[in-house]
C-alpha cells in the first residue's frame, strides 16, 4: 500500500527539501494543520514565532538578502494574510525570493460569507510573481515545489493559499520535488565589438567613473581592477555598500541623499559612466546630463531603463568586466581620478574630527566609531531607513566580509528588528546589530520578544532623537513647510527593554556606549542600547553650498556653520590642483626631453 501523509506534512517536505530549516509565522485557527506540521518536522524545520505577521515576512525578506536563499513565512486566514503584505511588498521591490503560505477556510466554507474568510488571491495579485489558491489537497506538494521555483526564477514573492481542509487530508506520500534538479544559469558572455567600443569610450572620456549596484556583488576584484586600469573612481547603489571595503581609496561610497560628499560630487563631475548591474530609481537625477554612459546588466529590460544608454552591454558583470580589463590599456591618472581620492580624504578627516566629540546630546560620530571598532571582521548589521540609514552609509567603515540589509527601494520603517531576527537565525556565531531610529524601533519594538523567546542575543541600538528624522528634514528644506507630526515622545527603551526580558542600557556619551557594548558582551540575552542622540540632522548633501565659484556667498557661510564643515572643500577645489599638478608634471617631463 502506498503510505500516506498529510497535505500540511506534505508541504513541509518540499520546503525542507528546497534546504530550509526554518519558517516565521503566527498561529491561527486555520492553520492548525500547518503548526501540526511544523510540531511532527520539528527536528527538521525550526518554527520561529514571531509576535507579528509583518515582522514575519520582512524577516524571511531579510534571509533572501543576507543568504540569497529563499525565505518561508506564513499568515492565518484574513488579518494574518493581510498582515504579511508589507514585508512580501519588501521582498518584490527588492527582488529576493520568499514564499508566502496563506491559511484560508475551510473549501467548504469559502465564497459563503464565513468567519475570517476573504478572497486572498486578488489582495497579493500585485506583490506576488506567482500567486495560486491551491484546488485539490493531492496537488499541494506539487504547487508548493512550483511556486518556490517561480520565486528563485523571477526574484520575488510566491504565494499559495491552502483552504484549512486540505492541510488536514490524507494524500499519497509519493511526490519528489524538483530542488535536486535546478541549475544555476550560465553567465552570460558580452559581445566583444561592444566591449571594443566601450574600451575606446573609456579612454576617450576625461572624467569616467564606475557606477556599480548589486548586480556586481560578485564582482569585487573586477571592479578594482577597471577602475586601477582605467582610473576610474567608483561609487555605489546605496545596497551595494560592502561590496568593497569602504578603506578602498577609489571608492566613493553612494550617491543621493542618503551618500557621502565625495560620491555625490563624483558623480556630478564625471564625462562617462560605466553603469554596472544597477537599477537605482533616481539615478538619472544623480549624474550631469551630459555624461555619456555604458551599461552592463545580466537583464535586457534594464537596459536604458534608468538613463539614456550610449553602449548597452547583455552581460553578466564579472564577465563583462574581465573583458574590459583585457581589451584596454592602463591610463595615466585623470585630474578628476586624483582630485576624487583627494576630496575622500577630506570628507573622511572632516568626519574622523568629531570622533571624540563631547556635544551633547551625542553626535553620531562617537557612537559609530566605537562600533567600527567593536564590531568584528564577521558583523552582521540590520539597519533601518532614515538617518540611521544615512549615518550607517557614511559612518561603518564596511568590510566585504561583513554582512548587512536594509529595506531598499521600497524603505519601509520597521526593518531593523526582523531583519536581526534573521541574521541571528542565520549566522548564530556572529555578531549581531539592529540599528533603528526611535520611530522605526517602536513600529516593531514587540519583535525584542521574539528575541528573547529564541535566546537570540542581538544588539539593538537606538538612536532616539525624538523626531521622524528623515521626514523632518524634507519638510525643512524640500518642501519649506511647517514642522507637522514629526515629533516623538521621549520614551525610556531601555526600562521598555527589560520589561520584555532584554537587558537595557542608557547612554548619552561616548563612553557610557563603549561601556554598554563591553558590557552587553557578558550576556546572553537580547540587548536594547537607547542612545539619547542629538537632534541635529545629518550633513545633507542634496541642498549643499560649499562652492564659492557658482554659489551664494551666504548661503555658504550659513550651511557651513549649520553642519560644522569649515573644514570641508569643493571637489572643484581638488580638481584645480590635480590639473595644475599633472600640468607642473608634464612641464617637468618636456623641459628634460628638450635637454
Amino acid at each position: 500500500m502506498v503510505q500516506t501523509i498529510s497535505g500540511s506534512d506534505a508541504v513541509l517536505k518540499v520546503i525542507e527539501s528546497w534546504g530550509v530549516d526554518h519558517v516565521y509565522g503566527y498561529p491561527g485557527g486555520s492553520y492548525d494543520s500547518g503548526m501540526n506540521a511544523l510540531y511532527n518536522q520539528k527536528d527538521k524545520i525550526k518554527f520561529i514565532q514571531v509576535r507579528h505577521e509583518e515582522a514575519g515576512a520582512l524577516a524571511a525578506s531579510a534571509d533572501a538578502k543576507y543568504s540569497g536563499k529563499i525565505g518561508v513565512c506564513f499568515g492565518s486566514a484574513g488579518p494574518g494574510a493581510i498582515h504579511l503584505l508589507n514585508g512580501l511588498y519588501d521582498a518584490k521591490i527588492d527582488r529576493v525570493p520568499v514564499l508566502a503560505i496563506v491559511a484560508q477556510v475551510p473549501s467548504t466554507n469559502m465564497n459563503i460569507d464565513y468567519f475570517q474568510a476573504m478572497n486572498e488571491e486578488p489582495a497579493f495579485t500585485d506583490v506576488a510573481v506567482f500567486n495560486r489558491t491551491v484546488m485539490t489537497a493531492k496537488s499541494l506538494p506539487k504547487v508548493i515545489d512550483e511556486a518556490i521555483q517561480q520565486a528563485y526564477e523571477k526574484r520575488g514573492v510566491a504565494v499559495v493559499t491552502i483552504p484549512k481542509d486540505f492541510g488536514w487530508a490524507q494524500i499519497p506520500d509519493t511526490y519528489v520535488s524538483n530542488a535536486n534538479t535546478q541549475i544555476a544559469p550560465y553567465a552570460i558572455t558580452p559581445d566583444p565589438v561592444k566591449i571594443d567600443q566601450a574600451v575606446k569610450m573609456i579612454q576617450a572620456a576625461k572624467g569616467p567613473v564606475i557606477y556599480f549596484g548589486m548586480g556586481a556583488k560578485n564582482a569585487r576584484k573586477q571592479l578594482m581592477k577597471v577602475s586601477e586600469k582605467f582610473k576610474m573612481p567608483l561609487i555605489s547603489s546605496v545596497l551595494a555598500k560592502g561590496v568593497l571595503d569602504e578603506d578602498y581609496p577609489a571608492y566613493m561610497g553612494s550617491t543621493g541623499r542618503v551618500a557621502p560628499k565625495p560620491g555625490v560630487e563624483a558623480a556630478m563631475a564625471a564625462d562617462l559612466i560605466l553603469w554596472v548591474g544597477n537599477d537605482v530609481p533616481f539615478a538619472s537625477m544623480l549624474f550631469s546630463p551630459k555624461a555619456k554612459v555604458i551599461q552592463i546588466d545580466i537583464e535586457s529590460t534594464k537596459l536604458g531603463k534608468r538613463h539614456h544608454d550610449d553602449i548597452a552591454i547583455l552581460a553578466d558583470a564579472k564577465e563583462a568586466l574581465k573583458a574590459l580589463y583585457k581589451a584596454g590599456k592602463e591610463r595615466a591618472n585623470t585630474p578628476l581620478y586624483d582630485a576624487c581620492i583627494a576630496n575622500k580624504k577630506n570628507w573622511t578627516d572632516w568626519q574622523d574630527s568629531f570622533k571624540d566629540s563631547t556635544e551633547s546630546p551625542v553626535r553620531p560620530e562617537p557612537i559609530f566609531d566605537v562600533l567600527n571598532k567593536e564590531a568584528s571582521d564577521q558583523a552582521v548589521f540590520a539597519v533601518d531607513v532614515g538617518n540611521t540609514n544615512i549615518n550607517f552609509e557614511r559612518l561603518i567603515d564596511i568590510k566585504h566580509t561583513q554582512k548587512w540589509s536594509t529595506s531598499g527601494k521600497y524603505a519601509t520603517m520597521g526593518w531593523g528588528l526582523p531583519a536581526a531576527i534573521s541574521a541571528k537565525i542565520l549566522y548564530p556565531e556572529r555578531d549581531v546589530y539592529a540599528l533603528c531610529g526611535d520611530g522605526a524601533f517602536a513600529m516593531m519594538i514587540e519583535e525584542v520578544l521574539t528575541q528573547y523567546k529564541y535566546k537570540l542575543h542581538v544588539i539593538n541600538i537606538v538612536f532616539s532623537n525624538e523626531t521622524l528624522g528623515f521626514i523632518e528634514a524634507e519638510q525643512r528644506d524640500d518642501s519649506h513647510q511647517p514642522l507637522s507630526g514629526v515629533d516623538l515622545p521621549d520614551t525610556d527603551w531601555a526600562k521598555v527593554a527589560e520589561g520584555m526580558g532584554a537587558k537595557g542600557y542608557t547612554v548619552r556619551t561616548k563612553a557610557e556606549f563603549q561601556a554598554a557594548i563591553e558590557d552587553a558582551k557578558n550576556t546572553d540575552l537580547p540587548v536594547v542600547i537607547d542612545v539619547k542622540f542629538t537632534h541635529k540632522m545629518p550633513f545633507t548633501t542634496q541642498h549643499m553650498y560649499l562652492d564659492p565659484a557658482y554659489q551664494d556667498q551666504k548661503k555658504i557661510a550659513e550651511f557651513v556653520e549649520q553642519y560644522d564643515a569649515q573644514a570641508l572643500r569643493p571637489l572643484r577645489d581638488f580638481l584645480k590642483e590635480a590639473k595644475a599638478a599633472q600640468a607642473s608634471k608634464q612641464a617637468k617631463k618636456d623641459a628634460k626631453s628638450a635637454k
